[in-house]
Formats: C-alpha cells, structure tokens, sequence
C-alpha cells in the first residue's frame, strides 16, 4: 500500500503541477489541484511546467461568447515542494508569463478605440515575472482515505501592468485556505481514486469592491501501469463580489463599458474586478520515469459568466529527491 501511495503522490506532484501553471495565469495565484495525499517526510520535488493559453474571446454576463479581445499566453511555471514531516509540507513557486493581444484589430484606416490599451496596440508579447506563491499543507488523514488542509499565500514579485488582455496577472495579494480530501477506491482497483477540494481565496480590494473566490475541484486519476497514469476533472470557480460586464449592447460609448463598469474609476480596474465565474474539464497523462514523472494535461473553458473563453495545454516535468537532515 505504501508503494501505491508513493506512485500515487509521485502522480499528484506531476498532474498538479501540470495544471497548476494554467491557473496560474487566469486567477492569478496557483491554486494547486487537490493534494489529499502529504508525501513522507523527507521527500520533495522540483516541478517546471509549460503552458500555453488561446483566449478564443470573452464570455459575457449572460453566457453568451463574443469573439473579440482574443489573446495568447505562454508561461513557465518553477515549483519547489518539500515534506518537513510525514504530517507537514511546504511549496514554493512562481510563473514567468508572455502574453499577446491578437485582436482583432479596427479595419484598415480606422484608428484604435480610445479604450485600446497601449500593451494591446501594438500587438506583441509582453512578459515578466508573475506572482510568488507559498503553501503550508498540514496531513490530517493518510492511508487509502487521505485528508489535508493547507494555507497559501500569493504576493505580487513586482509592479507589473494588469491593464489589457496582453498582461500577464491582476496584480493583488491574497490569502487562500482549502481543504482536499482523496479515497483509493480498492473495492473497484487498488489503482483507481478519486480526490475533491474546496479553497476560498481573500483577495486584495481595489476601489473598496470585494473580490473574493472560491474554487471547487473533483478529479478521478487511473494508473493503467506502474509508469502511466491518467486522470479527469472539473474545476468550477465562483467569485464572490466583483463587477459584471453585462451584454455589450450596440453604441456603446468610447471609454466607457458596459454593465456594471460605469465610472472611468472601475473601467481603469475592471480588467481585475471582474466576476469571473467559470467552469472548466481537465484531462491528463502522465509517465513515471526512474528519476523524473512526466506529465501532459488539457484544459477546456466550458462555460461561465464575465470571463474567458478558450483552451490550455501543459507539459510538466518533476523530480523528486529526498533529504533529511543528519
């Protein structure tokens, strides 16, 4: 059983951090995927994962997508986790995003909207250093039923611009606390199980407007041999707070939005106030090596409200090493 919970932590370190790098870029900090399951003390990994984004448009209060304000994202994402104890473990990382506004553009011979931004305008990547993540996880159950809690923090590595489509993050701090829980499920196959998560965010306000969030996940993961795994999930996400972009109605003034954004004031912040609600499925692979686990993992935007819509892909590699102190 313990050399199944090895493979099975060895899976999560890789599928979380595959995916942990496309939320990253769309909520800013990156919540990590459910992680029921603490590794033992001593043991730790390094995880570099790349991404890509295609916003395919935006998605409007009332569902419906309208194709415009299209971008590309790319980012590399370096992660850090490392057990103090079999009930304790802490990780670190950080994104390095590239972003580029496609647009699409005013026809020929019409000049950009006065709400265009400059790093949009021009219609080239702009990249920079996203925001630094740390997370405490504290193992409350371990076995075939796992439990764990952990507290994140996220923290802005500098004054990066968060106004346009071509930014690399909103720019706010926040505190996040989840719960994960995860089951084996032997009576099916010892290699089948099934792991949930709950986290809510506290966000930094801007304009005094609550921004808050929360994030559900469930995930069913397989392991079709000692070496290969796969694994499917939905992720759902609620803001609590926030402004709605509404439905952009025909003659809309220049500079001003639509829904909820009506002063000059919300407009220069609306690009990190929106409510961002969202649903999104998520499936994966991934390959243990003898000193490394791979893993590939696709997310699909399937729905929502005053958000993206669109697709991401990641390519992950993490090795794990032990160390314990003489």
């Amino acid at each position: 059983m313990r050399d199944v919970c090895r493979r099975n932590n060895r899976r999560a370190r890789a599928l979380a951090a595959g995916c942990v790098s496309v939320v990253a870029f769309l909520l800013v900090v990156p919540p990590v995927l459910a992680q029921a399951w603490v590794p033992p003390a001593g043991q730790g990994s390094v995880t570099v994962a790349a991404q890509g984004v295609d916003n395919t448009g935006h998605v409007l209060t009332d569902g419906s997508t309208i194709p415009v304000g299209k971008s590309r994202s790319a980012s590399v994402y370096v992660q850090v986790d490392y057990a103090l104890t079999d009930r304790i473990s802490l990780s670190a990382g950080i994104p390095y995003v590239f972003a580029k506004y496609l647009g699409p553009p005013p026809p020929a011979g019409v000049p950009e909207p006065p709400m265009a931004q400059p790093v949009d305008v021009c219609y080239c990547w702009q990249s920079a250093w996203q925001d630094l993540g740390v997370t405490a996880r504290f193992n409350l159950l371990s076995g075939s039923s796992a439990l764990s809690s952990s507290v994140s923090i996220g923290v802005p590595s500098h004054s990066y611009g968060y106004r346009g489509e071509a930014v690399v993050g909103r720019q706010l701090r926040e505190v996040r606390v989840a719960l994960d829980a995860g089951k084996r499920l032997d009576v099916i196959s010892p290699r089948l199980a099934v792991q949930g998560g709950y986290s809510y965010a506290m966000v930094q306000r801007v304009l005094g407007v609550p921004n808050n969030r929360s994030n559900a996940s469930a995930e069913a993961a397989f392991q079709l041999s000692d070496r290969i795994g796969v694994h499917a999930s939905v992720l759902r996400q609620v803001t609590h707070g926030g402004v709605r972009a509404g439905v952009l109605p025909p003659g809309v003034p220049d500079g001003i939005p639509w829904g909820e954004i009506t002063t000059p004031e919300l407009f220069r912040e609306h690009d990190r106030l929106l409510r961002d609600n969202n649903w999104r499925v998520a499936g994966g692979l991934s390959y243990a090596l003898g000193h490394a686990d791979l893993s590939l993992g696709y997310v699909e935007f399937v729905g929502g409200s005053d958000t993206h819509a669109g697709r991401a892909l990641t390519a992950a590699v993490s090795v794990p090493f032990h160390y314990r102190k003489p």
